[in-house]
């Protein structure tokens, strides 16, 4: 029982790789969908190895191992063979920073030894799926904002935004069946409905995204106006 998590984590890496060898062979909307189901393979891997008891270094840095692979050279690759390689030395160079980006959250995420209730930084994970995504629907998204929008994906994973962390919601030993019924309703959904979950998913991770920037913005604004009532007192003091 112990090697479940583990497991679900290799498979995650697979996945990763066998996107990298469909986006070789030009199949870059099967490949950003790997991604997109790897997501639902690393939400699962760490929330099962904590209601087996199964928490291990071994399993943490083989999961950061993976999530680089899956979610941080996979989805930049299928970008750039699939439009990011129109755009030469910027093309690349986004490309190339996407992964750099990511691997440096995972570093710094792994140094941190304080449980939080929020991630600090877009997690590799979420960055990774709105890439894929974005690879899914790039015809109805102007072409020229592609570079921007990988760039800025690369650029709040290394920031000090922070998103909320669904892992931390606990479920109870005696609900773990769920985790079963909700991977074969997904799984179902994908057979029945295989064309609205690709645009359901962009459209969760795209609202993930935008709320760490809206969070951030508030926060700045927030304190902004505190600092000048704080200043209006005080000159009203004097």
């Amino acid at each position: 029982m112990k090697h479940i998590p583990n497991i679900i984590t290799m498979i995650n890496l697979i996945l990763g790789m066998a996107a990298l060898l469909l986006t070789y062979e030009g199949s870059f909307s099967f490949a950003a969908i790997l991604v997109l189901i790897g997501m639902l393979c690393d939400g699962l891997d760490g929330r099962v190895a904590r209601l087996l008891h199964a928490e291990s270094l071994f399993g943490k840095e083989l999961d950061s191992l993976s999530d680089v692979i899956t979610f941080g050279v996979a989805p930049a690759f299928i970008m750039y063979a699939a439009v990011l390689r129109n755009f030469g030395t910027i093309g690349s160079i986004v490309a190339i920073a996407f992964p750099v980006a990511g691997a440096l959250r995972l570093a710094r995420f792994n140094l941190d030894t304080v449980a939080h209730s929020y991630f600090v930084g877009l997690p590799i994970t979420a960055a990774g799926g709105i890439l894929a995504a974005f690879t899914l629907y790039y015809g109805l998204i102007p072409v020229v904002l592609m570079p921007y929008l990988t760039a800025l994906l690369a650029i709040l994973m290394v920031s000090r935004t922070r998103y909320p962390n669904f892992k931390r919601v606990r479920l109870a030993r005696s609900n773990m069946y769920m985790l079963p019924l909700i991977v074969l309703s997904v799984l179902i959904l994908f057979v029945v409905r295989r064309d609205f979950v690709p645009p359901l998913l962009f459209f969760l991770l795209a609202m993930y995204g935008i709320y760490g920037v809206w969070y951030e913005s508030r926060t700045y604004f927030h304190r902004r106006d505190k600092r000048q009532k704080e200043l209006q007192r005080q000159g009203r003091e004097y």
